[in-house]
């Protein structure tokens, strides 16, 4: 029986990222990217999947830029 090939998306053009992914993306440890993520729940780069939270990536980008901007 032939075995299906599941494509493996880059994760720089992945839409969504689970936090793991945003961890090494980003370089961010993953204790502080849990406690912001439990400080910012309804943040507009956040989506929830029960209570598993994903980031947007681009989103995410956009308000790191701005924010280390602002400092």
């Amino acid at each position: 029986m032939a075995r299906e090939i599941t494509p493996t998306v880059p994760v720089w053009e992945k839409y969504l990222l689970t936090v793991n992914e945003a961890v090494a993306y980003f370089g961010i440890g993953e204790s502080k990217l849990r406690d912001f993520i439990s400080t910012h729940k309804d943040e507009a780069f956040f989506v929830w999947n029960g209570s598993k939270a994903l980031i947007k990536r681009k989103l995410f980008e956009k308000y790191i830029d701005t924010t280390l901007c602002a400092l």
